[in-house]
């Protein structure tokens, strides 16, 4: 496999990333790819010829290996590898379809109009696929980690294993080839793996989070943004229980409503009563 190719390739997804995307790309090709290149490959190497059994029956060691190996952890790995970047690649895809209609679109319309700011930018249909891609590698990652728990029994690599399958003619012991090196590669892959599922679940929820708060920010400003009347509006229409200041009572006219709601309508009712009292009685004269 071309790993040079496939890093090129991948190269791309860098500058559509996030912070955590960056790390994650980091530590899938130092800690995983370098690794497994320079060293993994050649740990395991032709595992089968390592595989030494106490017994020289024809075909027992090559049924018992693929008993207890039946898939070679060096291919499992190049396959999660595989598995996991390749969901990168639709981010580069939906930025190369924006591209294209970008170019199409200013062709047709002229170099001043523009379709997107941004084609790299995560908004809209862009940040969907991003995310749907976060998911899809986390799903991957968690699966291979199953598949790898499930068909070895666990991560541990034992020094001996006793096998009794046919054609073998008794209960017959197999030593693994390089076993204290296998273990510490194993476990070193499924912590890397384990570090790239933490980055990718920080990711999502950076994602998620920073889109809400983006959300609750044009919720804000179109609240700001909308006219509200000031305190002294003046609605002919709904004006009417409104408290009236000191200094409007003074430089109104007396009308019925406030004379109503002054204090002093104890003093004005005496002033009326004394007019009352003081005027001439004009019924006499009729």
């Amino acid at each position: 496999m071309d790993w040079k190719t496939f890093q090129a390739l991948l190269s791309g997804v860098n500058k559509y990333s996030t912070a955590f995307g960056r790390v994650w790309l980091s530590v899938v090709f130092v800690f995983r790819v370098m690794v497994y290149v320079v060293a993994a490959e050649r740990v395991w190497g032709d595992e089968q010829k390592d595989f030494d059994c106490n017994t020289k029956q024809p075909g027992c060691a090559n049924v018992c290996y693929d008993h207890f190996f039946p898939i070679s952890h060096i291919r499992l790995w190049a396959l999660q590898l595989i598995f996991v970047t390749c969901p990168s690649f639709m981010v580069v895809m939906h930025v190369a379809y924006r591209d294209d209609r970008e170019r199409k679109h200013m062709a047709k319309h002229g170099d001043s109009s523009k379709l997107y700011n941004n084609t790299g930018k995560k908004h809209g249909g862009l940040w969907w696929t991003y995310l749907v891609s976060l998911f899809v590698k986390t799903g991957i990652e968690v699966a291979f980690l199953y598949i790898l728990h499930r068909v070895y029994d666990s991560f541990y690599l034992p020094r001996l294993v006793k096998c009794e399958v046919s054609p073998c003619p008794n209960l017959v012991d197999c030593y693994i080839g390089h076993p204290t090196e296998k273990k510490v590669f194993t476990y070193f892959m499924v912590g890397a793996s384990a570090l790239c599922i933490i980055l990718n679940i920080c990711e999502i929820v950076y994602l998620i989070s920073k889109r809400i708060v983006r959300c609750a920010n044009k919720v804000k400003r179109r609240n700001r943004s909308m006219p509200v009347p000031p305190d002294d509006y003046d609605d002919p229409f709904n004006n009417y229980d409104l408290p009236l200041r000191k200094q409007e009572l003074k430089d109104q006219p007396p009308s019925f409503k406030t004379a109503s709601k002054l204090p002093f309508r104890p003093s004005a009712l005496k002033l009326e009563e004394k007019i009352r009292a003081s005027a001439p009685n004009l019924s006499s004269f009729s």
